[in-house]
């Protein structure tokens, strides 16, 4: 596993972000973002300030509202700031043209959504292997691969069944197989367990940490399940558009 210290590289030709810092997979300062205009106008982010290193599994509490998922899509290059630094794997996503964006997006963030986001039509193991055909992988290396990351996933003996054939916890495996496929430097999960019973949802964050074990990779997740925050690293408290606080995952406070 690398540590924090450790240079975080990119095969995208995109040049560094100026406030990358080598040993950080995500580096962000003052980030703000405001929906509408005018007297419609609301600030979702406020200033906010993130930090996540190789390795690490960072939990994101507070209140509905707060901001979470806005942060979320700004980390993973899919919605642009209105102001501030944002630094993810030494490059700042959004002074890439929109395909050079795309490409990041695909080769170095994994994502995991509360409604798991399967293709209904296709198995298992071909939505595990969909983000490397897109990628431009070989079918038959795509496969092999998909058909690994479902038996490190536990799910070998399903991988011909489509979603409406699994359960809840095993749709959210298959989610998370798909999410490694590239093996990206940072997972990105939004409410991940919400949909899961407390025994599931605790495997699934185990599973996020085993794989989290790769060199580099960190993960990110945006939880109000109270249950799994002695789960990880540190628990990000948001509140406000604000992180508030940082406290450890043995005593996950709430902000005050």
């Amino acid at each position: 596993m690398q540590r924090p210290g450790a240079v975080v590289r990119s095969s995208i030709s995109a040049p560094a972000a100026a406030n990358a810092v080598p040993g950080l997979v995500v580096r962000c300062r003052d980030i703000a973002k405001t929906f509408g205009a005018g007297d419609a106008a609301i600030a979702a982010l406020r200033g906010a300030d993130l930090d996540l290193h190789p390795g690490e599994m960072l939990l994101l509490a507070g209140p509905s509202g707060g901001g979470k998922t806005t942060l979320l899509s700004i980390i993973g290059a899919m919605l642009e700031r209105d102001g501030g630094e944002c630094a993810v794997a030494g490059e700042d996503p959004q002074e890439m043209r929109p395909a050079e964006r795309a490409r990041f997006r695909g080769r170095r963030i994994g994502f995991v959504f509360q409604s798991f986001r399967l293709l209904a039509a296709l198995s298992a193991v071909e939505n595990v292997a969909v983000p490397m055909l897109i990628g431009g992988e070989p079918r038959v290396d795509a496969f092999a691969r998909a058909r690994r990351l479902l038996r490190a996933v536990g799910l070998e003996n399903r991988a011909a069944a489509r979603p409406h054939e699994l359960s809840g916890g095993q749709q959210q495996r298959v989610a998370i197989a798909r999410a490694l496929a590239r093996d990206p430097q940072l997972i990105i999960c939004d409410e991940p367990t919400s949909n899961l019973d407390h025994q599931t949802g605790a495997e699934m964050i185990a599973l996020l940490r085993q794989a989290g074990s790769g060199a580099g990779r960190a993960i990110l997740i945006a939880t109000h399940d109270s249950r799994v925050l002695t789960l990880g690293d540190r628990v990000a408290w948001m509140e406000d558009g604000r992180i508030v606080r940082v406290t450890s995952p043995a005593a996950p406070e709430l902000p005050q």
